[in-house]
């Protein structure tokens, strides 16, 4: 029965240097990284370590270096597409990093809700904080006041005075908006997603800006939810209204699908009829039918930035704040053409 308790219990750091034949500290710098270990003793310790398939004690860990690895992630809207991508792939980048990782979400964003979220994570001794704001308000830099730890927001709005790593959604917009200009669109309409979140509103402002820029009135809009039943009844309303388009920039995929089949049922043909851009670049863009002309976000790089610039604030907390900008790209399909018929 002895035996039997001794084959499974779980091997301890003194286990790994008696086998590696060294001694315990240098066992404990191999594992926490530490530069100063030999070549040859460090694959004889990792080795050792493999063997006896030693888990390091995170507890007795973060006593000794102050550190837990583990990380805490608030989100905020992450049943939709470009929320749920982010925190996917911060959450990928700092599990290769071997860090744990803690979760919370917040039905808004407002300055109590996170400041709840926040403090209930630093009370699980967290190294560092990830938090998805994709709704901009003048309260996440008060808010950032709180945290007292190192922290990074993902989306943010442009220019926000916090360490954060954002897409810039107006030049998103910008190029979907020339696309449809360049294929000689000058009657372009547009599916927003909620305004209030700060994608949405720059997305908005980026359709505007470019079709001043090139001597265009903005053509008609209406506001949807992100979901594919909102793309449907905003392309609805705009059909009702009697409004003349040959071309609809919308604020994602999945509303452009829906107002793809709302103009069908209304006997509009995508794109000989009425041009359609849609935003994210998602799985299916490309089999929607026709494929669909869209603007990608790279999520992924976005996640290994964010994951970069919060592990280089757990190593500096008191480097000054900057905001690291990524740019999307236009991705032509199918559901763009040349103007033929009006709409309307």
């Amino acid at each position: 029965m002895a035996r039997v308790a001794e084959r499974h219990r779980r091997a301890t750091l003194h286990d790994v240097a008696q086998l590696a034949g060294v001694s315990h500290q240098t066992v404990s710098r191999v594992v926490n990284g530490h530069p100063s270990v030999a070549t040859v003793t460090r694959t004889r310790v990792l080795e050792a370590i493999r063997r006896l398939d030693y888990a390091p004690n995170r507890v007795a860990q973060s006593l000794a270096t102050r550190r837990s690895r583990t990380v805490g992630i608030i989100g905020y809207g992450t049943g939709h597409y470009g929320p749920s991508q982010m925190v996917a792939n911060v959450e990928a980048g700092l599990r290769a990093e071997e860090y744990a990782l803690v979760y919370a979400t917040v039905p808004d964003l407002s300055e109590d809700g996170l400041r709840k979220q926040i403090a209930n994570l630093r009370n699980q001794l967290i190294d560092g904080l990830v938090v998805v704001t994709p709704v901009g308000g003048g309260h996440l830099t008060q808010t950032s006041d709180f945290i007292r730890l190192p922290f990074v927001m993902i989306d943010p709005m442009l220019g926000e005075h916090v360490p954060s790593v954002v897409i810039d959604q107006q030049y998103g917009a910008r190029l979907a908006t020339q696309h449809l200009i360049d294929a000689g669109h000058t009657a372009i309409g547009e599916i927003t997603g909620p305004l209030d979140w700060s994608g949405a509103k720059q997305r908005h402002e980026g359709w505007l800006a470019t079709l001043a820029e090139a001597g265009l009135r903005p053509g008609v809009s209406a506001e949807g939810d992100w979901t594919p039943a909102s793309g449907y009844r905003a392309a609805r309303r705009l059909l009702e209204r009697g409004g003349t388009f040959t071309a609809l920039f919308v604020g994602n995929d999945q509303m452009a699908l829906g107002a793809i089949r709302a103009l069908r049922e209304r006997g509009l043909s995508v794109p000989r009829d009425v041009s359609v851009v849609g935003f994210d670049d998602i799985p299916e863009a490309a089999y929607f039918e026709p494929p669909l002309t869209t603007v990608r976000q790279d999520f992924a790089t976005l996640g290994q930035q964010a994951v970069d610039l919060l592990l280089a604030r757990i190593e500096a907390p008191d480097a000054p704040p900057h905001q690291r900008v990524l740019y999307p790209k236009l991705i032509e399909r199918s559901s763009v053409a040349r103007p033929a018929v009006v709409a309307s």
